[in-house]
Parts: structure tokens; sequence; C-alpha cells
């Protein structure tokens, strides 16, 4: 299947993820359908013409009607929607998701697809720290990060279909993992960095700090709004590779703490060089 303007997208979850990938292929001409279990989502989406049709349930007719899906699910969730309704797809549908794991989520999935559906993961690195439809944004995929995630399962055909799909939303650069390397990555680029923000957020019960901070406190903290339940399912699912950076963290961490102890002025000095030369990758 290539991505042709005739194509009929069913989004399944039309969260924030859902419903941005809903507005960018809606925008670029594709008849986009939705399932949310959530009533009034369906209907803000059809009113704000987000989507062409949805329904709140696991529909059979549109379920039948999709040449591609696109998954915005909690991973728990993803797994027991496939089981119950796969038998409804179309032959030759192409499915991917936006899961923010991998390893614990994908082969389980593709071990029980059928055979004449193909499942290539994705994940794009877009997101804010609201939720819900209504903060949906089309934007927040032009020049994101765009990681494809493929198993021996998957086609060449699938995995440059899912790429095609990163290019036509605007990503910046796309990266082939596999769903191993993208949780290794995950681990330390993502999630680490919202335990960091929860825990600098959990570290005082002073309701004046936003009267004294500047921008780095409201910078290194935008992420701590946090989703509770989406998260705490991500930390879980990947807590062997989570917890192996925490460790690098809590010893990197552990040894700016005895510089200072220390007085070692100079030992600083070589740690913020390196920091300072390492995030100029981002610059580039």
């Amino acid at each position: 299947m290539k991505w042709i303007s005739d194509n009929n997208v069913l989004i399944v979850g039309l969260g924030l993820m859902g419903g941005s990938y809903a507005k960018a292929l809606k925008r670029l001409g594709y008849k986009v359908y939705a399932i949310d279990r959530n009533e009034e989502s369906i209907s803000y989406a059809i009113n704000e013409n987000i989507i062409d049709d949805g329904k709140s349930f696991p529909d059979p007719e549109l379920i039948s009607k999709a040449d591609a899906v696109i998954f915005a699910l909690y991973p728990e969730a993803f797994r027991e929607w496939i089981r119950e309704n796969q038998q409804y797809f179309h032959e030759g549908v192409m499915i991917t998701d936006v899961t923010g794991v991998k390893s614990s989520i994908v082969y389980d999935i593709q071990d029980m697809l059928r055979e004449d559906v193909e499942f290539i993961p994705s994940h794009p690195m877009a997101g804010r720290e609201l939720s819900g439809v209504k903060s949906a944004d089309d934007k927040i995929f032009r020049n994101a990060n765009y990681i494809v995630t493929p198993t021996k399962k998957n086609t060449k055909e699938a995995i440059e279909w899912c790429k095609s799909l990163g290019r036509i939303l605007g990503v910046g650069k796309i990266s082939v993992l596999s769903p191993e390397e993208h949780d290794e990555m995950i681990g330390f680029v993502s999630q680490l960095t919202h335990c960091i923000a929860v825990s600098l957020m959990t570290c005082s019960d002073d309701e004046n700090l936003a009267d004294y901070t500047g921008d780095s406190f409201r910078d290194l903290t935008r992420i701590a709004r946090i989703n509770e339940n989406m998260w705490s399912e991500l930390f879980l699912m990947n807590k062997d590779k989570l917890i192996e950076k925490m460790d690098v963290f809590i010893n990197e961490f552990s040894q700016l703490k005895d510089m200072i102890k220390n007085d070692n002025r100079a030992g600083l000095c070589e740690k913020m060089k390196l920091s300072t030369k390492r995030r100029a990758w981002f610059d580039k």
C-alpha cells in the first residue's frame, strides 16, 4: 500500500497524538475516521472537521473501511484491541502506532496478528504537556524526530510505507531502530527526563515557587505536568532499561555532589565543559 489521496485512514485513540495525526492527514486530503471510547471526543472531532466520521465503540463497518490504521492507545489497551477486533480488518491493511515502548508490546502484537495484515511500529518524538483531542495540533510533527522500529516480520515495503507516513507529516529526521534499541534510547532521552522533572516538582511543597523561578526551572519541569496513567505504564513496561539509565544519572549526580562538597572547582569545570560540548550536538 502507498500513501495516496483516496486512502481511508482509521485513528484508534483520539487523544493528543491521535487527534494530531487526524488533523494532519485530514488537512492533506485523506478520508479520516476515528474510534475512541469517549463519545464527547468523537463529537468534538467531527464538529471541528478533524475527522470525517467516528464511533465510540469498535464499529466493524468503520474498521473494515480502513486502508491504514494508526493506533494511539496505551500499550496494554493496544494489545487488547487487536486481540478482540482484528477480524474486522480487510485483507492487506497496514497498521502502525505511536506507542512509547516497543519490545514489550511489538512482538506480542505481531505474533497474534493475522498473516494478511502487517504491523510496522513507529514512534513520533512529538507531543506536549497537554492531553486530549482538544489539544491536538498537527504542527507538533514539523521537524520532529520519527523512529521506525521494524522486526524480522516486517517487509521492506512496510518499512518504506511507515517512513513515507513520517515524511507526509513533515517530520525532520527519520531513524530506523530495533525495538530493543528504541527502548534503550527512549529510556534515556524521554523516560529518564520525565523522572527527573517529576522528582524536581516533588522535592518542594512551596506553592510560591512560580514567583521565584526563572526560565531554567520552568524549562526543566515543563514535562512534570504528566499523564500519570500513561507514563506509569510506560515506565513499568521498560523498567529494566529505565533503571539502568537512572543508575547512570545517579552516579553522575553523585560525582557532582562530591566535587561541590570537596571544593573541586577544576573537576566541576571539566564536567561543565563536557556538558557544553555534548549539548552542542543539538545545535547542528
